[in-house]
């Protein structure tokens, strides 16, 4: 069966079966754990003393012997408890990184969802829900252990839970509970191995239950391994922390005994909600790392042009600079004066740019490189704890890296792109776009001589093609139709608990700054080294809004911390052209969008490295049609793969344009709506089924906006595809014909065809109204300038649908001028009965065609009337 023309159903992928370091957990579990003394609650707050109950079992250090609780009911679906080493000043993530939820409006506990207990010796915890007294979390019979370098929890789970997040991982959607290991510690994780610690980390999971949905979050960006285990009893599964460092710092959300959509907003209470972006940034993206020069960049915007494939935003890898050195152009290959004919082509046909930004700047004390050395006089690098620059080996060689937390980095980044990007005398970005931001780099362990592996490595690669020639005529024949750490003692290079780091040999520094990096502040890279590339975003996008005062940004990463997404979207790395990334694109692309709060997020369309073929890529086109961020990418090894290239990808791209075309204000929309309240953008079908136990485990289909169910091809050279529907009524997107789930009530609008978003906003719009099972439906649209982070500078309009008995409501204000009509009225699912009526539009003015497809049951209604006020559509 089709649904949308495409997909789902496959088996998992291969959980982590590697082992990190190993200590038999009865061994730990026997540990004394803590004694609890001095409790004193007051309103909302509990605070107590927690002492060690007995000699310390010190396997990773001295255990430490005194340390404070703290427990407060910040709202009714929200515990936070914090466990911290009251005689020294430990790590914490800075509230200039991770702003703290309000708990203005704290509550008395027996108002509260969730329930915190505990028993005093040892010590042990409990949350539980109010209404069932259901345990949701519980380290009973597993000792606490907190030492300066390692830090254990661990908690009991229903036998097969439901368990998803914890990522960046490239696991199934929903965990693997057999000796799976999740590491949290930034890396450079080219083709996006399999059960390896990657480029982001979010230490939060979700637990489904038919009984309902809860959410956990660890507020920690040390290092750490987060083991799960169902084979240490018969009828439980263990979830067990294992940090490196700071401190216990969780927050338990109650979410919903019904309906999971609750605790996604409930953990963007917490992390914050996701930004708005441009209307634009919904299009179609395409770059490489590859093209040679100007003429390539040039070529591959006619080519989408002649091809009639809407192509909205042209991006550029590193390959334009000089040197691969960031805030440089390259003058043979890419000359200002002519990336600045691109750019001026591609905004005179509404069309847009981004380009590569890193972090890491060329080391340059002899040469005349003004980034370095603007820099270096303000100071900005982070340092080694003997004050030289840490350095590192990235494209340019070797390089410095901007130490995010020094007073002076974000004039330092702010005049960067000020004076790069400016649109009168440099590059007019559109975008930005960052990588290598764990932060990366290159130089092999024990990197004692990094100047040499440089010249080992020909860092930065020497050029091979031919220069071109400036004059070269573009776009011919083109037209317009396109805080201060702990103890000196400390082994921060060596720490006593190994976390399980894919890099060389599981050393922390191994690919990376130095963690013995120190900021302005004190404070050293073996704590912040996991929000490294989140404060380069902030950074970034603070830089984006000095250039574009009042103007949305979209700004690209690589690597992420929890509350990322208030300010950028994310791409999910270099993964390679495979159907096995194919199909994990799915799981990780949910993971950030409904789970981590950052719903701008794609894979890189067709595979990043290794070579595609015609029909993965085909495939791959049609997927990326729902990614929130549709990007082709790929690699200067691998062959090229612009849509254009292939004829069956050309139509697979042009069809599903039109339908991502069609759909763009309803995705617009419900962006709109995770911006307002944290609602997930995209869905699992659990979040919408969760009494559906058949739901829980599906990762290849998911829910696009609240009312499109994607179900894509996922085997290759099959044209078919076995999917899952749940109890409900679905309709076929392309036929319309009407199929009844085994066991939505939903009403969508689309636009006809365009080559850009501008010329989208100028089509009319088209009501499809699918009823559900009880023959309703609702819908709802909103509409700014697509531009402005106050929109109610130039005004919205926001529009509520509703449909039942035969009617159909239009109300809501109107106060954007759109500027467009309604030009069709689509009812889905009608009986010969509704057929054969007659209908009429009330408060507008204009002719009415009615129209019925018997064998589609389709009823069509014409009406042509300007869209700036409400009416109702009655059939009588």
């Amino acid at each position: 069966m089709h649904l949308l023309g495409e997909l789902v159903f496959l088996g998992a992928l291969l959980s982590a079966q590697v082992s990190a370091t190993w200590t038999d957990p009865s061994v730990l579990d026997a540990c004394p754990g803590y004694t609890v003394s001095n409790v004193v609650t007051e309103g909302p707050t509990l605070n107590a003393d927690l002492t060690l109950a007995g000699e310390g079992c010190n396997v990773f250090g001295t255990d430490i012997p005194q340390l404070s609780l703290s427990v407060t009911y910040e709202t009714d679906a929200r515990i936070h408890l914090k466990i911290s080493d009251p005689s020294n000043t430990r790590y914490e993530v800075p509230e200039s990184v991770f702003p703290r939820p309000n708990n203005s409006s704290s509550v008395s506990p027996s108002s509260a969802q969730i329930q915190f207990n505990y028993t005093e010796s040892p010590f042990s915890f409990t949350i539980f829900r109010t209404s069932t007294s259901e345990v949701l979390f519980s380290t009973a019979n597993h000792a606490l252990i907190f030492e300066s370098q390692y830090l254990r929890v661990k908690t009991s789970l229903p036998k097969g839970a439901n368990i998803y997040g914890l990522g960046e991982h490239t696991n199934p959607f929903r965990l693997p509970t057999t000796n799976t290991i999740l590491t949290l510690w930034s890396r450079d994780s080219y083709e996006v191995p399999i059960g390896s610690n990657l480029y982001g980390n979010h230490p939060v999971y979700f637990e489904h239950r038919t009984t309902g949905t809860h959410g956990v979050f660890l507020l920690n960006s040390n290092g750490m391994d987060i083991k799960i285990n169902d084979t240490e009893s018969d009828d439980q599964v263990t979830l067990e922390y294992n940090v490196i460092g700071g401190i216990l710092d969780f927050y338990f959300l109650a979410g919903s005994e019904n309906d999971p959509l609750e605790l996604a907003k409930q953990y963007a209470e917490v992390v914050g909600v996701p930004a708005e972006v441009p209307y634009w940034s919904f299009g179609l993206h395409q770059c490489r790392f590859g093209y040679n020069s100007f003429v390539d960049v040039a070529d591959v915007v006619t080519n989408y042009s002649a091809a009639q494939i809407p192509l909205e935003t042209m991006w550029t890898d590193i390959d334009y600079m000089q040197g691969r050195r960031i805030f440089t152009v390259d003058p043979n290959y890419f000359p200002l004066a002519r990336v600045r004919d691109i750019v001026d082509y591609l905004h005179q046909h509404d069309q847009k740019y981004i380009l590569m930004t890193d972090p890491a700047v060329a080391y340059t004390p002899d040469e005349d490189y003004a980034p370095y050395h603007r820099g270096t006089e303000m100071d900005v690098w982070l340092k080694l704890p003997n004050g030289s620059f840490s350095l590192g080996l990235v494209w340019p060689g070797v390089t410095v890296y901007p130490d995010w937390f020094h007073p002076d980095i974000q004039t330092y980044w702010n005049n960067e792109f000020e004076t790069f990007y400016n649109p009168e005398s440099g590059i007019d970005i559109d975008g930005a776009w960052i990588d290598m931001n764990e932060p990366s780099s290159f130089c092999f362990q024990p990197c004692t001589d990094i100047f040499n592996q440089a010249i080992q490595q020909a860092l930065p690669p020497p050029r091979t093609a031919p220069i071109p020639d400036p004059n070269t005529p573009i776009f011919v024949n083109s037209s317009k139709t396109l805080t201060k750490r702990v103890e000196a003692t400390d082994n921060i290079m060596d720490p006593p608990y190994e976390i399980n780091n894919a890099a060389d040999g599981r050393v922390l520094s191994a690919k990376t700054a130095w963690v013995n990096s120190t900021h302005a502040n004190g404070l050293v890279e073996y704590d912040t080294h996991n929000i490294y590339g989140s404060m380069m975003s902030v950074s970034t996008h603070l830089a984006m809004l000095a250039r574009r005062p009042g103007l949305r940004t979209l700004v690209i990463t690589r690597s992420t911390f929890a509350g990322a997404g208030r300010y950028v979207g994310k791409w999910l790395g270099d993964n390679f052209s495979s159907w096995g990334m194919y199909r994990q694109s799915i799981a990780g692309m949910l993971g950030f969008a409904s789970i981590y709060q950052v719903p701008m997020v794609g894979s890189d369309i067709c595979g990043y490295a290794e070579n595609t073929t015609e029909t993965l890529c085909a495939r791959w086109a049609m997927l990326g049609g729902f990614y929130p961020f549709m990007r082709n990418h790929n690699s200067d090894t691998s062959i090229s793969q612009e849509y254009y290239r292939w004829p069956l990808v050309a139509e697979a791209a042009r069809n599903v344009l039109d339908i991502r075309y069609r759909l763009m204000d309803y995705l617009y929309t419900a962006f709109h709506t995770s911006h307002l309240d944290g609602t997930p953008l995209l869905q699992p079908l659990f979040f919408k089924y969760p009494k559906d136990p058949s739901t829980y485990l599906i990762d290849l289909q998911f829910l696009y906006g609240p009312s499109i169910l994607v179900s894509p091809v996922t085997e290759e050279n099959s044209t078919s595809v076995t999917i899952y529907l749940p109890n409900d009524t679905f309709y076929d997107f392309l036929t319309f014909e009407k199929i009844e789930g085994q066991g939505a009530n939903h009403l969508g609008y689309k636009s006809p065809r365009a080559m850009t978003t501008t010329e989208l906003r100028q089509r009319d719009f088209e009501i499809l109204i699918a009823p559900g099972t009880d023959g309703t439906a609702k819908g709802s649209l909103y509409v700014d300038d697509g531009e402005s982070i106050d929109a109610s500078v130039n005004g919205t309009t926001e529009v509520e649908f509703s449909f039942g008995d035969n009617v159909l409501t239009v109300n809501g204000t109107f106060g954007f001028d759109l500027g467009v009509s309604i030009s069709r009225v689509r009812l889905l699912g009608a009986s010969a009965d509704v057929g054969a009526k007659n209908a009429s539009v009330n408060g507008l003015q204009g002719n009415v065609t009615t129209s019925y497809d018997a064998e589609k049951g389709v009823v069509d209604v014409e009406i042509g009337v300007p869209f700036d006020k409400g009416f109702e559509v009655v059939w009588n």
